[in-house]
């Protein structure tokens, strides 16, 4: 997915990595984010509303983007129609809940993105791609995520891999892995660095205690449901709410207290301790990167290559122009558990 907001934020970010250890009680603290909403362009704009990244905490682990959408009524939002748009130095991470997208990139792959169905796509040195839903897709719901490359592979070569993870039972509630590890069950998946993502559904009033890695920041993204961290004394997060934990944590105790079914992402990973720089499609280490990543996409250079496929009239989405000034440092320091 493009991030289509005509000025986007520069983000520039730095984590100082800081080892600690929950509280003797095994309780841990748990900082509450709000989404905001952004309309994914047109006049009959999807609305996701974007967890990552926001002034307060610009990354969870290597996990620097994340937007969740629907559920959507097509027939009233027109659903998702992304046009070629380029990425460089990450990983785009594809989840859905419900209905379906055609994904095209420029290695040539046409893959379905479907509920339960893991899509992760390397851009690495570069790559563009489009995204469009299915005529037949009625309720468009899931999430995007973006995963930063560390220096050591920013520039990698473009890859795609699918993956259909199980669902584990566990008393009411349905995980699924799609990346990383967690209660025995490992995601095939290559990342660059260690990461942590999976699917929950909690049936009502419905708890489980899952183990965590303790140099691991967590985040528990709830879509539905009312969820308390019963090892936390945190109000229960609500739908859009994302609730972070930092390092040192060697559990996660989930209950949902509605009398509704529930739906939470969880991530995690090691924290990132490099100096990045993201802004729109782009993730690099300076502001004289992601000028050129831009003039390069501008001037259809083969570093991103040419989608083929995609019925759309644009076939080469515009960047933005860049801010007047030089894209400015922030910084974003793991929490302690």
């Amino acid at each position: 997915m493009s991030n289509l907001e005509p000025r986007p934020d520069e983000i520039d970010c730095h984590s100082t990595v800081h080892r600690g250890d929950a509280a003797s009680d095994g309780s841990v603290t748990v900082e509450v984010l709000t989404a905001r909403d952004v309309p994914l362009g047109g006049p009959r704009a999807m609305t996701v509303h974007r967890t990552l990244p926001q002034r307060r905490r610009s990354l969870i682990g290597a996990w620097c983007f994340a937007d969740h959408y629907g559920p959507d009524d097509v027939s009233a939002t027109g659903g998702m129609d992304v046009p070629p748009h380029p990425h460089t130095g990450l990983q785009t991470v594809s989840w859905l809940f419900s209905g379906e997208i055609e994904h095209r990139d420029t290695m040539g792959t046409h893959a379905m993105v479907r509920p339960g169905e893991l899509n992760l796509m390397t851009a690495g040195h570069g790559i563009a791609h489009t995204e469009v839903s299915t005529p037949d897709t009625t309720i468009l719901h899931g999430v995007q995520l973006w995963v930063a490359l560390p220096e050591s592979a920013a520039d990698t070569p473009r890859d795609f891999a699918h993956h259909i993870p199980p669902a584990l039972e566990r008393d009411g509630v349905e995980v699924r892995v799609f990346l990383g590890e967690l209660l025995g069950e490992r995601s095939p998946v290559h990342t660059f660095t260690p990461l942590l993502g999976a699917e929950l559904r909690l049936s009502p009033g419905a708890q489980i205690e899952l183990p965590i890695d303790t140099a691991h920041e967590h985040g528990v993204l709830v879509d539905a449901g009312s969820i308390r961290i019963v090892n936390s004394a945190a109000a229960p997060l609500q739908p859009t709410e994302l609730g972070y934990i930092g390092l040192g944590a060697t559990t996660l105790n989930l209950r949902n207290e509605s009398d509704q079914p529930a739906l939470v992402v969880l991530l995690g990973g090691a924290p990132l301790d490099e100096q990045i720089i993201m802004w729109w499609n782009f993730l690099g280490r300076s502001h004289d990167d992601i000028v050129r990543f831009r003039q390069l996409w501008t001037d259809h250079s083969d570093r991103f290559g040419e989608v083929t496929g995609y019925s759309g009239d644009i076939q080469h989405l515009p960047a933005p122009a860049l801010p007047t000034a030089r894209l400015s440092p922030r910084h974003n320091v793991p929490g302690q558990a």
